[in-house]
């Protein structure tokens, strides 16, 4: 693993010179009615650069330079690039510069692990999903930014007016404080389903979504016969975080009662007739999920490679017609759709189904209104630029305007507007919204950044505004779909937690194994029981009562 230190922010040009940052007359307003969040509890020695006026509706510019420290995750799809305008706008408008530690994509959670272990992260370290900092907390790395919220008005305000509290409060650790804050979604905005050949279906005589997982499985049938020399399905995702069938499993997993692939977590689902976690793999839900993959494999409708193939040979087989399904997301089907047009294949059509219901319901995970977020240092307290950059963060993550900086970029250089509507500039494209533009958002001018804007987390008006219209499409066919419930936390002392992570590393590498394994038919689903036993003894039910103890304790 290699770490990468740069300095980003250097002399504008002169034509970034002469641009002001318009998206800060935007959405925000002027925000003179609003309240401005209280500085007095932060020392002088800690804000240099802060504005005695921050508010909601405040664009954030520092009183004074200051350069931030940030662990950057390196996207290839978008390599850093220190020239962005990204960062030049930003360090001659806002006065904000950044001192990078950078860290690859295919490195980036272990890396993080390590710098964070070691005492050595920078002040803000974002690209961090709730539930990842909890490996922190004991070892005093990380700052209880639940201490500092009020000095983040937009934060603030966006928790009242969207009613998201619930899901804050489910942040907390065992001392009561939280230590990461999310990214926020005014309304769930799924993202993953499975992406079918549509021209190719309708050929077949499929002219609409399947509604339910046994509809779905019929279809794969219809499309076998009429397609005997190509497989109905071949999946993706299944190298990504040691997660076979990962992205498809997760997806599935709320429609059968229980929890897989990427959202397995830790393993537990709540029951709220009992008020008590059991694990997912010793479920009826987990046994279901995987009996259904399992016959679809053992059938000739799923290629038993998705569970081990890289993601690069599984879009191959997709683009070339080997398979005519694969597991995909709202920014995927563009790339799958360029494929077939940049092959010459104008007759191809590529649609995002909607996710069948299952023996369990019509449902979506619970917690899909937060995204990825970020921690902060516990060091950073004690920066001179402390309250400056409590101030830019909630600016940035969490304000209109610099929600919209983050997405969109300078007004007039990567878009315009027209009254309330923004449009791409005419040579700037981003996902296939502009197909005409010859310049990448991300890549040529670093906005539409994971880094900077939390996994799109944000307003539904920027969200749709900056979507294709397919993916519109998508998220309003799934709209009437249950959000299960959240789940409560359970925060564990620093005891449990070590206990807990020593289980848990073996109970995971058992489920991950041994759900390839069923779903290959590489081991009979008549040895189910047998493996039931084994995860006893990995200690599964002393794992699953250390969580019930500790969220009776919560009360």
């Amino acid at each position: 693993m290699r770490t990468t230190r740069k300095r980003v922010g250097a002399a504008a040009s002169v034509a970034v010179l002469a641009l002001t940052l318009t998206a800060a007359c935007s959405s925000d307003g002027g925000g003179t009615d609003e309240p401005s969040a209280s500085t007095s509890g932060i020392p002088d020695a800690q804000r240099v650069g802060a504005m005695d006026d921050f508010a909601v509706g405040t664009e954030f510019v520092a009183t004074e330079p200051i350069e931030l420290g940030v662990l950057y995750r390196d996207h290839p799809n978008y390599p850093l690039n220190e020239d962005w305008l990204f960062f030049s706008h930003l360090e001659e408008n806002n006065k904000v510069s950044f001192d990078l530690t950078s860290a690859p994509l295919s490195d980036w959670d272990a890396k993080k692990s390590l710098i964070i272990s070691a005492g050595d992260a920078p002040d803000l370290i974002p690209v961090t999903y709730p539930g990842q900092e909890t490996q922190f907390v004991s070892g005093g790395a990380l700052l209880p930014i639940s201490d500092y919220v009020q000095y983040m008005p937009n934060f603030q305000q966006r928790i009242e007016d969207w009613e998201l509290q619930p899901y804050i409060d489910n942040l907390k650790q065992a001392d009561g404080k939280y230590y990461m804050l999310p990214g926020l979604y005014e309304s769930p905005q799924p993202q993953y389903s499975i992406a079918v050949r549509q021209d190719v279906w309708e050929q077949a005589g499929i002219t609409e979504d399947p509604q339910t997982w046994d509809d779905l499985r019929d279809d794969l049938e219809t499309i076998k016969a009429a397609n005997p020399d190509v497989w109905p399905m071949s999946d993706r995702w299944s190298t990504t975080n040691n997660s076979p069938l990962g992205a498809t499993l997760n997806l599935a997993a709320p429609n059968f009662g229980t929890v897989a692939g990427w959202g397995f977590g830790n393993g537990l689902v709540f029951d709220e007739d009992s008020e008590t976690f059991s694990y997912a793999a010793s479920g009826d839900g987990y046994k279901e999920l995987v009996t259904y993959f399992a016959s679809l494999v053992e059938d000739g409708l799923l290629d038993p490679e998705s569970v081990t193939q890289d993601d690069d040979t599984a879009k191959q087989k997709f683009g070339s017609g080997q398979s005519l399904s694969i597991s995909g997301n709202t920014q995927e089907i563009t790339s799958y759709a360029k494929t077939f047009t940049d092959a010459g294949n104008t007759d191809a059509q590529v649609h995002l189904i909607r996710v069948p219901e299952g023996p369990a319901g019509d449902n979506v995970a619970s917690g899909s209104r937060v995204a990825s977020g970020f921690m902060l240092s516990s060091e950073a307290a004690e920066k001179p630029y402390f309250l400056a950059l409590l101030q830019f963060v909630d600016w940035l993550y969490y304000s209109d305007s610099g929600l919209e900086y983050a997405k969109y970029g300078v007004e007039g250089t990567t878009f315009t507007t027209d009254g309330e509507t923004r449009a791409l500039a005419a040579d700037v494209d981003w996902n296939g919204v502009n197909p005409a533009g010859t310049k990448k958002l991300n890549a040529d001018f670093g906005f539409s950044n994971g880094v900077w804007m939390l996994a799109n987390g944000t307003t539904d008006e920027l969200i749709r505004s900056l979507n294709t219209e397919a993916t519109n499409e998508f998220i309003d066919a799934m709209a009437d779909k249950s959000e299960l419930p959240l789940v409560p936390s359970a925060p564990l002392d620093e005891m449990q937690q070590e206990q807990i992570t020593l289980w848990q590393a073996a109970l995971n590498d058992s489920v991950t194994q041994n759900t390839a394994a069923f779903i290959l038919g590489q081991r009979p689903m008549s040895e189910w029981e047998d493996w039931q036993t084994e995860l006893k003894g990995l200690n599964v039910d002393q794992y699953v009562e250390t969580f019930n103890q500790a969220l009776a304790a919560k009360g």
